[in-house]
């Protein structure tokens, strides 16, 4: 048999979902980086800067959800690609 022919049997065993799942936890390391910066950041700046703890609060809880919304679009392509 051909390695194509083996690629395409190896092909037909492995599920598309469990693919998706792999995929979409490797998907999810990304955002929670992010979030892990968000708030490191937000933490340094109130600690050099106490009297600036509102706006920066704010502007970490802005960017806490726009790196969510990553994490959701690929728990939402998850469940498409099942």
């Amino acid at each position: 048999m051909s390695s194509i022919v083996l690629a395409q049997e190896a092909a037909k065993t492995v599920s598309d979902s469990g693919l998706a799942a792999i995929g979409y936890g490797l998907a999810a390391i990304g955002p929670g980086i992010g979030v892990g910066l968000v708030f490191a950041a937000v933490i340094n700046g109130t600690a050099r800067q106490p009297e600036a703890q509102g706006k920066l609060t704010n502007l970490g809880f802005s960017t806490f959800i726009f790196t969510e919304v990553l994490a959701l679009l690929g728990f939402v392509l998850y469940f498409i690609a099942s």
